[in-house]
């Protein structure tokens, strides 16, 4: 079952079962980190998959506390209003996180920069935009955006923004972060098989109440509710970045509100990037950076990491894959959505 069928059927608030056999899958949908979490419980014992799913909320809500910039008492909102001001202690959660995602920045060029929270708003995609704003806005927008300037010490458990103005932020990456944690606590309580969906990036673990592994859907960028592909899985996340649901269109133009940091110009050439891997926090933050890379670069560096996998579709619509995919189409008298095996 997708995740895109999920969000078709799926109504906030409560918990319901689907009964299959010995096992049943308890779900609940709310609303954490600003989006929309689906947290799947797979097992026999009712009461011990609403408390799994409890102790995961309350876990996501922890970490929105921690790593949220809107949160004006958080540790990240303490970071930003320091800026080139004084370094900050902050827990070692939060230190390894930026660590972490330094090392992203590096690996992708920078087109992963979590300071990319001090961007000044100067696009819309509300619809609202119809003219395009002027190189001196763009020049200024990113000119506080500099990963290297955001200054570590591991002896002191500090993180200093060198420059004033400067801000980070984990929206790129604090969802995966938050579904990985939220994993770690239910298999904790015992929850063997379970599914975390954080609005797409998507963890799973074991087996579906049928006791086959999980099927997931992605979704097709030129039709965002229907299935271009299915992707059968386990212990595996599951992360797309899109140009399909936000996006302004000026002068008959098309731009994505995906922006590349380096340049503060919405990314061009690619529709959809999905990202498959063991990590959702890793997956976070390679679905935009490759979507922004494009299929040459982006492909290029998914080929050179072990054990992560990259779909790609083009501004052309041309199926890309990294070398660890192989498509298996249907016959033509049944469907021609692939299916993907790992290799």
């Amino acid at each position: 079952m997708s995740k895109q069928i999920l969000f078709l059927f799926i109504l906030f608030g409560g918990y319901f079962s689907v009964q299959a056999e010995e096992k049943s899958a308890y779900k609940q949908v709310i609303k954490l980190m600003g989006t929309r979490f689906e947290i799947t419980a797979v097992s026999n014992d009712e009461q011990l998959a609403k408390n799994s799913i409890d102790s995961a909320i309350a876990e996501i809500k922890r970490i929105e506390n921690l790593i949220s910039s809107w949160k004006p008492n958080s540790q990240t909102s303490k970071i930003n209003n320091n800026a080139g001001i004084k370094p900050i202690v902050v827990d070692k959660e939060l230190y390894l996180l930026i660590e972490r995602s330094k090392k992203i920045s590096a690996l992708t060029q920078g087109v992963f920069d979590i300071s990319f929270a001090s961007i000044d708003k100067v696009w819309k995609f509300d619809g609202s935009q119809k003219t395009l704003p002027s190189d001196k806005e763009i020049q200024s927008s990113v000119a506080k955006i500099n990963y290297q300037n955001i200054i570590l010490n591991p002896a002191k458990n500090t993180v200093f923004l060198k420059e004033k103005g400067m801000k980070i932020g984990f929206g790129a990456i604090g969802k995966g972060y938050a579904a990985n944690r939220a994993k770690i606590i239910m298999q904790n309580l015992g929850i063997k098989d379970g599914l975390v969906n954080a609005s797409g990036d998507l963890i799973t673990w074991g087996k579906m109440e049928n006791n086959g592994d999980w099927s997931i859907g992605i979704a097709n960028p030129k039709e965002k509710n229907n299935i271009m592909a299915w992707l059968i899985i386990n212990d595996m996340a599951v992360v797309t970045s899109g140009n399909y649901e936000k996006f302004a269109t000026i002068n008959n133009i098309k731009y994505a509100h995906i922006i590349n940091p380096t340049t503060g110009w919405p990314a061009t050439g690619t529709k959809s990037v999905t990202i498959i891997c063991a990590d959702a926090e890793i997956a976070d933050a390679l679905a935009t950076s490759v979507f922004i890379l494009g299929a040459e670069k982006g492909i290029a560096l998914i080929n050179r990491l072990k054990n992560i996998e990259c779909l790609m579709v083009t501004e052309n619509d041309e199926l890309k894959t990294s070398k660890g995919i192989t498509l298996n189409y249907y016959s033509e008298k049944t469907t021609h959505q692939p299916t993907l095996n790992l290799k």
